[in-house]
């Protein structure tokens, strides 16, 4: 067979693929109560558009505050990580943050492989597309979650030293027994001597981070809602967007933001692909992500359960931001 049929065959069964686990997480979280949709579905071609006119709103720091941390901290970085010869992102979006960082990189260092991990196709090839052309680096995509992508980059020679990039607060994504999950994941995939930049949100005021997840010209709201779009077309519902609302709210003792979807009336919605028929009723809300704060000892503590020591943690005072790099020093604990 011709090796571009093979090459499309395979991409439309890896679609498929992922149509089904989406129906199927769909079918499981909204039968949970309350009902809940996995957030990393939020990230489909408009949704990671959307993200990205996000990261510009005067109101989202995150972007901005953690590319002026790794702007001043290029060369304390790169000192304490080189030589390396793999980077792995996890979450690569659109790849200025990576870029940002592999253009301090000092001269004279060797080639180095960069695989990227995202769930979101429109992410893999901005961020593709951003490093490829950068000196000294190969770069590969793997369209899939953290966990398994993880997995299918972490595969080593028996030489040379990795650096894992997770940023933009992407483990604030997780709860904390997932989030400590995840990050023994990260080590359980390195080595000794491997290490792990991660970016961290900070708790704030309550108004700043209403304000950065409820913005006031609604692009966060477009985001939400653009969820239930997605399931209208690749699962076959039957969402009436005019009938749902954005909600964001600060759930300080869990010290999280959570973005709700609202039902504003009594309605029934089918989801064919899923096999489910939802009857919301007024008011009724589809929990659809959650966004943790942390304290900077928080953020130590965490990477330190899984075995990482840190060696840099530089926070950005005024947007409320950390960046922490850590060694792998052992397994888990």
């Amino acid at each position: 067979m011709n090796t571009r049929l093979i090459a499309a065959a395979t991409a439309d069964d890896r679609e498929s693929d992922l149509n089904a686990e989406f129906a199927a997480d769909v079918c499981r979280h909204l039968a949970m109560t309350p009902r809940r949709l996995p957030s990393r579905y939020l990230y489909d071609a408009l949704g990671s558009a959307l993200f990205d006119a996000i990261c510009e709103l005067p109101w989202y720091r995150i972007t901005r505050a953690e590319m002026r941390l790794l702007a001043d901290h290029a060369r304390e970085i790169w000192a304490a990580v080189s030589p390396l010869d793999r980077i792995i992102e996890l979450g690569s979006g659109d790849g200025r943050k990576l870029a940002a960082l592999l253009s301090a990189r000092p001269r004279g260092l060797a080639p180095m492989r960069i695989d990227l991990v995202d769930v979101s196709e429109t992410a893999l090839e901005s961020a593709k597309s951003a490093v490829s052309g950068i000196a000294g680096t190969r770069v590969l995509t793997h369209r899939a979650t953290y966990e398994s992508g993880l997995e299918a980059a972490s595969g080593r020679t028996p030489r040379g030293r990795a650096l894992v990039l997770f940023l933009g607060s992407n483990i604030g994504n997780f709860d904390p027994p997932a989030a400590n999950a995840l990050l023994s994941d990260i080590s359980s995939c390195l080595r000794p001597g491997d290490a792990l930049l991660l970016g961290a949100d900070l708790v704030k005021p309550e108004r700043d981070l209403i304000l950065a997840y409820d913005d006031p010209l609604g692009v966060t709201a477009a985001f939400n809602l653009n969820l239930l779009v997605r399931m209208n077309r690749e699962l076959g519902a039957s969402f009436d967007t005019a009938c749902f609302m954005h909600r964001a709210v600060w759930n300080a003792r869990n010290s999280r933001v959570e973005m709700h979807l609202i039902s504003k009336c009594e309605q029934a919605v089918r989801i064919p692909a899923a096999g489910i028929e939802l009857n919301l009723r007024a008011e009724e809300a589809i929990w659809s992500e959650s966004s943790y704060k942390y304290r900077s000892n928080d953020v130590l503590s965490m990477v330190e359960r899984a075995g990482f020591t840190p060696t840099g943690h530089w926070r950005e005072v005024q947007a409320g931001f950390s960046l922490t790099l850590c060694e792998l020093r052992r397994g888990p604990a």
